[in-house]
């Protein structure tokens, strides 16, 4: 029975997730309903009882709720692919079916199980009704329910002993109401990465099975034990928050790196440094970054007429991938006017770094990456670098439950000691996602401006609408959380042309971080003040290494 419901499992959730991968991929394409023919109406005062009874379970749900809309054209789409989506389907259930098939053959003396016919007949299914539920993620989350009342030919082939035992699937209905996510949502085609099906509630799966000529269901009681087992066995696999993921696009080119760790690196000391001053010395700073990052170097203090400086300053740099990325080390003498020359430079994979682990490395100075280079002999001098590699906390961040459209971590913190409890360097993250309703009086191309700590960061504008999408972050390094403090957001208007008044006001944010630091992450739509009716969507994530 356990294999029996598996299969039919199959054949429904099949046809669920083929729908699915449909009206994602066409939900965007179609924007307008085609027309059809309308069914000639009949007033319910002329139906009795009886009829009114029969009819309401067939009654589609965009009729029923306001919440469902009608997707004529979807059906219509369904109905013209069915011919090609039955043989996809049908592959798929070979495939599937074929290693289940194979653990049963050599016991209770079966020698084979084998598909005589498959075929999903011509009768396609039918989307009663689509419901589009909006989230603060970057998903699309569509509910459609789905009504199939088919005329399938599944012809199933036992072989067992000498006999040969066939049965026969009829009279197939399946009736369920998926939930489909389209996740993450991504500038490349077909738009999302990964769809994501699982089922709001138990499918009802009304079938008629005939072996050897006879309806076994017609057995007392067998019926019904067969219903619950099919709904046990698919409800256990497929019911929310479980759910079947089916990757569309390859994760390597969609996936945005999100920082993993912080670097603690301390400049100690130079040595035997190169002489680029007509006195005979330099004035020598350093600048390192990592690699693949467009932030700006980071830079020590200048130490004046110095060949062999002691700075001792110590830095912070975000990691994204610790087993790629390079610490680039540049040391540069100071000149008032003209270039800054070059006094050499190095490289540090941060894969030779053991985590929390601080190391020191004396490096040789070169002229530039090639150091096998046999005509560069010239002794450029050492630097001594102390790093420390600190990945963040595996739960730092952690979310556990949702209230007020913030996600709240449940740890039983006393605020009464937050900078104990809380402290410690950390990164902070602050991804302005978009607006919507923002209007300005003269013009509308707006950008999002970023105030914090002294630091101003801004986002690309976006021309000629009132609701941009920007999915831009930034990110602040901070020595402490930032309890206590608040975040300030713009979005302002420029014109493209050259005027007087350029820029336009349109709307205002002040965001509390206390918030951020004890649920490790919020993800809000936000009133801006200053604005009729303007939204902005931030999403800000505190984590510690």
């Amino acid at each position: 029975m356990g294999f029996l419901s598996t299969l039919l499992g199959i054949f429904g959730f099949g046809i669920g997730t083929s729908i699915g991968l449909l009206i994602g991929f066409f939900l965007f394409i179609y924007s307008k309903p085609k027309t059809v023919k309308e069914p000639v109406p009949r007033l319910l005062y002329e139906l009795d009882n009886d009829q009114l009874l029969d009819i309401l379970p067939d009654i589609p749900l965009w009729v029923k709720c306001p919440d469902y809309e009608r997707v004529d054209w979807l059906n219509k789409f369904v109905a013209d692919m069915w011919p090609y989506l039955d043989k996809a389907i049908c592959a798929q259930i070979r495939s599937a079916t074929k290693p289940m098939f194979a653990e049963y053959v050599g016991k209770y003396q079966i020698e084979a199980i084998e598909f005589d016919n498959l075929s999903l007949g011509t009768i396609p299914p039918e989307i009663h009704g689509l419901k589009v539920c909006e989230t603060n993620e970057k998903e699309l989350v569509l509910e459609p329910a789905v009504r199939w009342a088919g005329n399938p030919n599944i012809v199933l082939t036992l072989k067992l002993l000498s006999f040969r035992i066939t049965i026969q699937l009829v009279d197939l209905q399946i009736f369920m109401a998926p939930r489909i996510t389209l996740k993450p949502l991504v500038p490349t085609f077909p738009c999302f990465a990964t769809v994501a099906v699982s089922l709001l509630g138990k499918p009802d799966v009304d079938f008629g099975m005939s072996i050897l000529g006879g309806d076994i269901m017609a057995i007392p009681g067998l019926y019904q034990f067969v219903q619950k087992t099919i709904k046990r066995q698919v409800a256990s696999l497929y019911i929310w928050p479980q759910a079947l993921e089916i990757p569309i696009l390859d994760p390597a080119t969609v996936a945005v790196k999100k920082p993993v760790g912080i670097l603690h690196v301390k400049v100690v000391r130079a040595q035997k440094l190169l002489k680029k001053d007509i006195l005979g010395t330099s004035d020598p700073y350093v600048k390192l970054n990592l690699s693949g990052e467009r932030l700006p170097s980071k830079k020590t203090t200048i130490k004046k007429r110095n060949l062999n400086p002691e700075w001792n300053e110590k830095f912070k740099l975000i990691v994204k991938d610790p087993g790629s990325q390079v610490l680039q080390l540049q040391v540069f003498d100071w000149d008032k006017v003209g270039n800054h020359d070059r006094l050499g430079m190095q490289f540090v994979p941060l894969k030779f770094l053991t985590p929390y682990e601080t190391k020191e490395f004396k490096l040789d100075l070169l002229k530039h990456t090639d150091s096998y280079d046999p005509q560069d002999k010239k002794q450029r001098g050492k630097i001594v670098v102390e790093l420390m590699y600190a990945p963040f906390r595996a739960d730092s961040g952690k979310l556990d439950g949702t209230q007020d459209g913030y996600s709240r971590k449940e740890s039983g913190f006393d605020r009464t000691s937050d900078s104990e409890v809380f402290g410690g360097a950390g990164l902070l993250s602050v991804l302005i996602q978009g607006a919507e309703d923002v209007e300005g009086e003269r013009h509308n191309n707006p950008y999002a401006v970023v105030f914090f700590r002294g630091e101003t960061k801004r986002t690309k504008m976006i021309k000629r609408t009132r609701d941009p999408v920007w999915n831009e972050e930034f990110h602040y390094m901070l020595e402490e959380p930032p309890l206590n403090e608040k975040i300030h957001i713009e979005v302002m208007s420029k014109r493209t042309g050259f005027s007087f008044r350029s820029k336009e006001h349109l709307g205002n944010v002040d965001i509390n971080l206390t918030d951020v630091v004890h649920n490790g992450r919020i993800n809000q739509k936000y009133h801006l003040i200053d604005s009729k009716n303007g939204v902005i969507h931030v999403a800000i994530k505190w984590v510690t290494a």
